[in-house]
């Protein structure tokens, strides 16, 4: 089995957010070599703006009391822990270039790629997700 979990971010939601850096810290903790590669509304997750604040679901409101509650971290509490366990965050560059953003939009030590820089390392990952 392989050591590798690919894990794509495409959308931007705040469950989005908790699914995937669930899963990639979980993975990182395991001793995986983790990379996301973010696309379109996933580049939100790691946005240095509007990673504060993402959408929730209409109807699910209650949802972040509940998150308050049970003392689970935050959006950008759990992208500080995925970074410090080694997660690699690759931003794709067809997004940004549609978008207008550069790489000075989002979190200190993501890399800037295309899908090929994505799924050279994805090309070998057990498991590979999509959010």
């Amino acid at each position: 089995m392989s050591n590798k979990v690919a894990i794509i971010a495409a959308n931007g939601g705040v469950f989005d957010a908790y699914k995937v850096f669930n899963i990639a810290t979980a993975a990182a903790a395991s001793e995986k070599e983790v990379q996301i590669f973010f696309t379109f509304e996933g580049l939100n997750l790691i946005h240095k703006q509007a990673m504060h604040n993402l959408e929730m679901p209409a109807g699910k409101e209650h949802f972040a009391e509940g998150f308050e509650k049970a003392n689970i971290p935050s959006i950008p509490q759990l992208v500080e822990m995925a970074i410090e366990l080694g997660v690699k965050f690759i931003a794709c560059q067809m997004t940004m270039d549609v978008m207008g953003l550069t790489k000075e939009d989002f979190v200190d030590g993501i890399e800037v790629g295309g899908a090929v820089t994505f799924l050279e390392f994805a090309k070998d990952a057990q498991p590979t997700l999509t959010f």
